[in-house]
């Protein structure tokens, strides 16, 4: 089954994605191990991190970005669920990030497409 956890939170560092990392990890079924692949961000590379051991980061090349899925749902998401958005207040821009991100992981098939890369098929 496909899992899929987000945050939204007030800022990016090693501690968010601590935070993160813990989330996705209780995801994680027994016996199993997470490939969790990520660009070169500093918090996603900070010698604070907190790594469980059912994750695995995959670092990409630099300048890749077409090579992380991640990017892909950003894209997504700015151009079905948050473009030509006017905020009226923090609370509104948590409350639509937060309906933007539910409409997406609800949707598994999109959530493939969108994500899914040949290179990374186990044969």
């Amino acid at each position: 089954m496909l899992e899929r956890k987000g945050m939204i939170l007030p800022r990016v560092d090693a501690e968010a994605m601590c935070l993160h990392l813990q989330e996705i990890a209780k995801t994680v079924a027994t016996g199993a191990h997470a490939l969790l692949i990520m660009d070169g961000a500093g918090w996603h590379q900070a010698k604070a991190l907190e790594v469980p051991e059912s994750i695995t980061l995959l670092k990409l090349p630099a300048y890749a970005p077409e090579l992380n899925p991640m990017e892909n749902v950003w894209a997504y998401l700015r151009a079905n669920k948050l473009a030509i958005t006017v905020f009226d207040s923090h609370e509104d821009i948590l409350d639509k990030c937060q309906d933007a991100w539910n409409f997406f992981e609800n949707d598994p098939e999109r959530i493939s497409s969108i994500t899914s890369r040949d290179w990374a098929t186990v044969k």
